[in-house]
């Protein structure tokens, strides 16, 4: 017997694997805010340098308080082409004369400027805290910004390599028990962080915790629940939690907006994790991977008690010596290999690039979701809703057409949307945002597939190991979309040339994979060998 005949044997897609996926979904609600957290809690206000003059001691005591506010500003501060305070730079000696509607001033660019020293004054119409206003990363620490988003990038890649390995080694349940408990620690304690340094090195740890989340629930690696789940249902349940993400990006839009405090911001999508820690004790632990570690008789425990959360103890109870027998003799069989002990799973490995691409791709595209003129919830909230549709036609056409098809077809689609915008005036915004929401929506799809599609490919030995690795090469991807951004500078649309081919290429090589539509998991790296060949074989005929 099977184990996909094992998991129908105990109830298939029963009371268990439904209560199973929703409480591994509920932590993917809130992965979506710490992921892009810090659009909101980094966000940068209008500012100027700070003033320190004593308006009664000005020639222009008998203007009222706001007036002589707005002049003190203009006397004090230089402008901007726009007319705006400049940000970073101040008069060095007040310039009284500039309140002189009779007076001219024949070249103000002449007028001596030194930087901000005694701090800036912010915007606090909608954000009235933010680590930008907290600790001053404006001016010559602007850069500061970027660099902390790249340390919590660093600590979802350093994440997925962790957990990925140690998931296959010791268990999927331990380790996703562990991150909760990270993430709800850490993310608790960048709320009370005295320093920048403190901020980051919390978010690191929040971006490793993150990590080894999403390597586990179904809506990034679906390894737990997949493995619980019946193969017809794969699709539908996998989708769901794609959706979890989406609508908890959506949720992050109206959460920013009622806390414009960075901290109770912060504190506030951190602390249901402790909820997480403390229901994830409950989790059972992959019965495909007791088999495989050489724990038979606990993998048929856990196959029985999830009979008898089916209602179906009497066929739990049937699970005899021979079921034992061919369990242990499975795991004689199966051996536990690294990514690099066969030729063609590397090969497999290689293929899956479109995780890079995808990754890469989308936050391109994400960097210009800024461009839009509305306010930053606005974006927050349409960008998270984009995915609805994209993900729905994405569903149907995993379920019904199969992985292959819809990976490679979005890949292609998405590829095309960002190089036709290389071909569209500036002026033709609307356009342009059409063509960008295509692409964004394309690669939305493509997400909600490639999690799918890389946990079926893996074989059971090494499908929490592959993850990581394949959790490695999105975070790359996400690392390197902003550097390719700058090349801008040199030429103008060679950063869409590079976001536009990255996934088509992609796309190419997925055609090249094997189809995984109604295809039991493959248990060992022997059984990847063997569909991967027959797959290239059919291509080349």
């Amino acid at each position: 017997m099977s184990f996909a005949e094992l998991l129908d044997h105990v109830g298939g897609m029963g009371r268990f694997q439904i209560i199973y996926a929703i409480l591994l979904a509920i932590p993917v609600f809130m992965t979506a805010s710490h992921n892009l957290l810090q659009n909101f809690i980094a966000a940068t206000s209008e500012h100027h340098c700070h003033v320190h003059i004593n308006i009664n001691n000005t020639p222009y005591t008998n203007l009222t308080g706001k007036l002589a506010a707005k002049d003190l500003l203009r006397v004090s501060v230089p402008m901007d082409s726009n007319q705006q305070p400049e940000k970073c730079h101040r008069f060095v000696t007040t310039q009284w004369q500039l309140l002189d509607s009779n007076a001219t001033v024949t070249n103000l660019t002449k007028l001596e400027t030194e930087p901000c020293a005694d701090g800036w004054v912010y915007d606090k119409s909608i954000f009235t805290s933010t680590i930008i206003t907290e600790w001053d990363l404006v001016c010559d620490s602007r850069q500061l910004k970027q660099m902390a988003q790249s340390i919590y990038m660093a600590g979802v890649l350093a994440g997925g390599i962790i957990f990925g390995g140690l998931s296959d080694r010791f268990g999927r349940r331990s380790l996703l028990i562990w991150c909760y408990l990270q993430m709800a620690v850490t993310g608790t304690s960048t709320a009370f962080s005295p320093s920048f340094t403190a901020y980051c090195i919390f978010r690191f740890l929040t971006g490793m915790a993150f990590s080894g989340i999403i390597i586990f629930p179904l809506c990034v690696c679906l390894s737990p629940a997949v493995e619980w789940t019946p193969t017809r249902t794969r699709a539908v349940v996998g989708t769901m939690h794609g959706y979890c993400f989406s609508i908890g990006q959506c949720i992050l839009a109206g959460v920013a907006y009622a806390i414009p405090n960075w901290r109770w911001l912060q504190l506030v999508v951190s602390l249901p994790y402790f909820i997480c820690f403390i229901y994830s004790w409950w989790f059972v632990e992959s019965a495909r991977w007791l088999v495989i570690a050489g724990r038979p008789d606990e993998a048929v425990k856990q196959l029985q008690r999830v009979a008898r959360i089916n209602r179906k103890k009497e066929e739990g109870d049937k699970l005899n010596t021979e079921v034992r027998l061919d369990l242990r003799e499975a795991c004689k069989t199966s051996r536990y290999k690294s990514l690099n002990d066969k030729d063609s799973l590397c090969i497999n490995t290689c293929l899956l690039h479109p995780r890079f691409s995808t990754s890469f791709a989308y936050y391109g595209l994400a960097m210009d979701l800024q461009n839009f003129s509305v306010n930053i919830f606005l974006i927050q909230l349409v960008s998270g809703a984009v995915d609805f549709p994209a993900k729905f036609i994405s569903v149907l056409t995993i379920g019904f057409i199969g992985r292959r098809f819809t990976q490679a077809l979005t890949l292609i689609l998405a590829g095309l949307s960002v190089l036709a915008n290389i071909f569209v005036p500036q002026d033709l915004k609307t356009l342009r945002t059409v063509l960008a929401v295509v692409g964004k929506g394309c690669l939305a799809a493509s997400f909600n597939c490639v999690y799918l599609y890389t946990s079926e490919l893996y074989p059971t030995v090494i499908r929490q190991t592959g993850m990581g690795f394949s959790n490695t090469m999105a975070r790359l991807g996400s690392i390197i979309a902003p550097l390719v951004k700058m090349l801008e500078e040199y030429i103008p649309f060679l950063p869409l040339i590079i976001y536009g081919a990255a996934p088509i290429i992609s796309g190419i090589a997925a055609t090249f994979l094997p189809e995984t539509l109604n295809v039991p998991l493959p248990e060992t790296i022997e059984e990847v060998e063997t569909r991967l060949v027959e797959s290239v074989g059919r291509q080349e005929q």
